[in-house]
């Protein structure tokens, strides 16, 4: 079975790139916990628009989607789940409560593992929810012809529990020993979890929210209020291109997972910068700023087609019906140009269409 050793990764030269946006991120989560302690009420609507999204994004990623307004209802218990898409969509929003309500309790171990597994498929009512993989899996990947290839196989059903157990055992020594930055720990140890692929379905859900628990564990909140999985969906190409990288060479332990390690710390500064976007469209505004001030600055400095919802998920610090009647005036003011009916419905500035100057 292959053996886990991180300690190589504490003498690992690592490049330019990765050593910088190590620090960038090191830096953006102090200004995230100045903030949070400064204000806390005002971040609430962006961790419900977080769940949210990440419920989504997640499930996207592999193939299970109902609409956005769905969602909504699901999230807000307005309807029930009425197929097996939305059973295992409402099961990652479960599993996605439990690790922002209890992550400073759950240790990164097997058995906690194989139950949030079994939350995450409990509502689709499936019998190996909570149960490592007994049969064989294949990591596929299909041609531009149409023909699937099977491009990694992951470690035998047999070798499976150990695996993990040895896994979760080496990433908590490594953690102890504090000679490793989590941040390059944190990817090293979801690489080495999609290799073993230890469930027969549920594998990449684990994973970004396994994701998101070591983040929490290790201090860096922002999935609480920007969705991770939100940013993995946007870039899934690199996302799985990085992936087969990183685990090339994996069985034989000569695998290099730089190139994952680069891309999660890339995904996560982003979320960070988006975070800090919003919440600076805030301190800019003022206490005393009304909705409508707010929704205008946040139009004056945005580029290109936006929606009512965007408006509401960058100025977090006003409701929902305040920022739509703020729209509304912006429109009629001329401010803002509204485009499209019902869903369809998006806005641009107005100086977006002034006439461009004709040159002779």
């Amino acid at each position: 079975m292959r053996s886990f050793d991180y300690r190589r990764l504490a003498d690992q030269a690592w490049d330019t790139d990765i050593v910088n946006l190590v620090a960038k991120i090191h830096e953006r989560k102090g200004r995230q916990d100045l903030f949070i302690r400064q204000k806390p009420i005002e971040l609430n609507r962006l961790v419900e628009l977080a769940k949210i999204q990440s419920t989504e994004a997640s499930n996207k990623i592999e193939g299970i989607v109902t609409t956005s307004t769905r969602i909504k209802q699901l999230f807000a218990e307005k309807t029930t789940p009425r197929n097996r898409d939305e059973d295992e969509i409402m099961g990652y929003r479960d599993v996605l409560n439990i690790i922002h309500e209890s992550n400073a309790y759950i240790p990164i171990r097997p058995a906690y593992i194989l139950q949030l597994h079994r939350e995450l498929l409990k509502r689709a009512g499936l019998s190996y929810g909570g149960h490592f993989k007994h049969v064989q899996n294949y990591i596929n990947e299909t041609k531009t012809d149409g023909t699937v290839v099977t491009r990694f196989t992951p470690i035998a059903p047999y070798e499976t529990p150990d695996a993990v157990e040895s896994l979760c055992n080496t990433y908590e020594q490594a953690v102890a020993n504090e000679k490793i930055d989590a941040l390059i720990l944190i990817p090293t140890f979801i690489c080495d979890f999609l290799c073993i692929h230890p469930f027969n379905d549920g594998n990449g859900r684990m994973s970004r929210l396994l994701t998101l628990l070591l983040l929490y564990k290790n201090g860096y909140r922002v999935g609480k209020y920007i969705s991770i999985e939100k940013q993995i969906e946007q870039t899934k190409d690199r996302y799985y291109d990085t992936l087969k990288e990183a685990d090339a060479g994996w069985h034989e332990e000569k695998n290099d997972p730089t190139p994952f390690i680069r891309y999660m710390l890339q995904a996560i500064l982003a979320c960070y910068i988006e975070f800090e976007e919003r919440v600076g469209l805030m301190d800019e505004s003022g206490d005393n700023s009304t909705a409508y001030d707010i929704v205008k600055k946040y139009t004056e400095e945005k580029i290109g087609r936006f929606t009512g919802v965007d408006v509401v998920a960058h100025c977090p610090s006003i409701g929902r019906s305040s920022a739509l009647a703020a729209l509304k005036k912006l429109t009629e003011e001329g401010y803002i140009i509204r485009k499209g009916v019902g869903r369809s419905t998006f806005y641009v500035r107005a100086d977006s269409k002034r006439n461009r100057p004709k040159f002779s």
